[in-house]
């Protein structure tokens, strides 16, 4: 009976037991419901490569999919002050925050880079979502003035990825004041003649569409991102009547002329580079990582010169 005890019956348990599969490695697709692998997902930069519905990604994870190699610096940002209004609703402020940075790994819900798309030099602003719904703060209106100041500085366009639920009800009345802020800040860069460039994605709503979203040179969404002030259905009740399909998606938006483009974020990159080269009035990116050819290195070889 010890033989069968202790080999026979493991050995059993262990061939038809369930292996345990790690949470993390499979993500459900919100749109179509199919399982993707995580592998697979990111290197589709979150995008379902069964329906094409673009998930949420981070601003870090965006930027090393965006910039040359992968290589961006950070521009640190003033520090506000953490909690100037001691709100408390079912939390402390403070607490909130604390718990928005421990999920996210992020101190903000802004990132600010500088580095090259294309071998051209820009500046970049990004929005996480995931942090406190991307809105927008103190912290939010410090990061889009720093980043419009570097572009300024070193003369780069600006390009900012919003994405937002609106103004950060924890400041009240400070973080309205970051709408006339940044209005001021962009406008920094139309006097300095240079270029500013908005990606809208899902969702950007609120006091974020009613300021620095919707200032730029050119306005680029993702595929049925949500962009509006008031939501859909805050304007069924108000109205009380039925919105159009797919009103206040981007491609209602671009049908109706709130957009310049809808750009798969496949394609975001290449499409980034050509408008940014086309507004600093450049040639064409070169496909590749070589440097442009020296247009003045054409003498003809020794060997190949014609004998006297």
């Amino acid at each position: 009976m010890n033989w069968i005890t202790n080999y026979v019956r493991p050995r059993i348990n262990s061939i038809f037991s369930r292996r345990e599969t790690p949470e993390n490695l499979w993500q459900k697709c919100d749109e179509c419901g199919t399982m993707l692998f995580h592998r697979e997902l990111s290197d589709n930069l979150n995008v379902c490569s069964s329906c094409g519905h673009h998930m949420a990604i981070t601003p870090r994870e965006r930027f090393r999919a965006l910039f040359d190699g992968a290589v961006f610096n950070e521009i640190n940002v003033p520090e506000p002050k953490a909690d100037p209004l001691n709100f408390r609703d079912q939390k402390r402020y403070p607490d909130r925050m604390k718990a928005a940075q421990k999920s996210t790994g992020e101190k903000e819900a802004m990132l600010v880079a500088t580095g090259e798309i294309g071998r051209t030099p820009v500046v970049a602003i990004a929005q996480d979502f995931s942090f406190m719904g991307g809105s927008m703060g103190m912290y939010v209106g410090n990061a889009i003035i720093a980043a419009a100041q570097e572009a300024v500085k070193l003369q780069r366009p600006l390009i900012l990825f919003s994405a937002a639920g609106g103004a950060r009800m924890q400041e009240g009345i400070l973080s309205l004041m970051q709408m006339p802020r940044t209005t001021v800040a962009v406008q920094m860069l139309k006097e300095a003649g240079l270029p500013y460039i908005v990606v809208l994605t899902h969702p950007t709503t609120g006091g974020v569409t009613a300021s620095y979203a919707m200032l730029g040179d050119v306005h680029i969404a993702e595929p049925n991102a949500l962009i509006c002030f008031a939501g859909p259905r805050v304007i069924e009740q108000t109205i009380r009547e039925k919105l159009p399909e797919g009103f206040q998606r981007a491609e209602y938006l671009l049908d109706h002329g709130m957009l310049d483009r809808v750009t798969p974020r496949g394609q975001m990159r290449d499409e980034l580079i050509g408008i940014v080269r086309m507004l600093l009035n450049l040639p064409p990116a070169i496909k590749g990582d070589l440097p442009a050819p020296d247009d003045t290195a054409t003498e003809t070889p020794a060997e190949d010169a014609p004998k006297e």
